[in-house]
Order: structure tokens, then sequence, then C-alpha cells
């Protein structure tokens, strides 16, 4: 389910995404009171502190998250291309947020939103497998954590400036059915 903010709340949450993008998850307060247009005091009073800001950010990224996953309409397509449908979301997304990748496993700590955004995926590569397209040597746990493994690299490479959305999603797509389509015959 995705909720909707104040939209107050969510033009501080546009200024502060653009500050840190621009100067790091180490920009200040002050600066994105000033990018919002608005003094300290009134984002005080919507994030009383740097680490409700933060996670404010989680929680809007992975309300655009759900967003796309739900747009991307992975269920009217074979495996791979909802993974590259999934990929394109999850880059889409990060281009915008991709900051928060170099600050940990925030949405783990919120297991109500891990799940919504890891079943999705789950579901996908489950699909993958029973389709043909994705090995089934390989538990889902482990194509699962392959996947978001590529994906929270390639927000990285996003993050740093090192690729764009499309070349970043190319790259995962590419890389993880590299490993995990079916081989005809043995290695």
């Amino acid at each position: 389910m995705i909720r909707r903010r104040d939209p107050a709340a969510e033009r501080l949450l546009d200024a502060a995404a653009r500050v840190f993008t621009e100067r790091g998850p180490g920009a200040g307060m002050a600066e994105v009171a000033a990018a919002a247009g608005v003094g300290r005091a009134t984002l005080y009073r919507y994030f009383p502190s740097r680490d409700a800001l933060l996670r404010g950010l989680v929680e809007a990224a992975a309300a655009e998250v759900e967003q796309r996953i739900a747009d991307a309409d992975v269920d009217a397509v074979d495996a791979r291309e909802g993974v590259a449908r999934l990929c394109r979301g999850f880059m889409t997304a990060g281009a915008r947020y991709a900051f928060l990748a170099n600050l940990g496993d925030e949405p783990q700590k919120d297991p109500e939103m891990a799940r919504r955004l890891n079943e999705p995926v789950r579901r996908l590569l489950e699909r993958g497998v029973a389709e043909g397209r994705i090995r089934s040597d390989l538990p889902i746990e482990v194509l699962f954590a392959l996947f978001t493994g590529l994906v929270t690299q390639a927000l990285r490479l996003l993050a740093d400036g090192a690729a764009g959305p499309e070349q970043a999603c190319a790259a995962v797509v590419s890389v993880f059915f590299d490993g995990v389509e079916p081989r005809d015959t043995p290695k």
C-alpha cells in the first residue's frame, strides 16, 4: 500500500533528495531547509532530526519503488523481461534516491517495508524457475541475493555518477542472466 504524505512534507523530502544527491548524505539540515525555501524550524517541525529526515527519504523511495513495481506489470511478460522491467523501475527510482544505497540496509530495519519490496522480486524469480528461464538448481534465496546484490551495486554506481540508469540496468540484467539461465551442457 502506497501512502500519501502532507504536501509540505513532500516538498521538504524533494528538497532533501536534491541536496543529498548533489552534496552527498553528509549534507546538513540547514542546507536542506535553504533548498526548500523554509527556515530550519519548519524543517524540524516535520522532521525532528536528521535520522527522521533520512527515514522519510527511505519511506519516499520505497513508495516510489513500490509504485514502479506495480507499474512494471511483470505478470504480462516472461521472467527475463519482468526482471528487466523491475530493474528499470529500481534504477529510475534509484536515480532520484541513489544516495540511499550508501546508507546501508535501512529498509531491512522495517520488516513490513522489506516484505513489500522483496516479495514481488521473489515471486518473479520463482516464476522464472517454473518457466525454465532461470536455473532450478539454485535456491530462490540465492537467486534473490544475487539479483538484489547486483541492483544494490548498480545503485551505488548511480550514486557515484559512474553509470546512468539504462546502462546500470542493462548490466544488471545481462550479468544476472549470464549466471542464472539454464545451460544446455554442464560446465
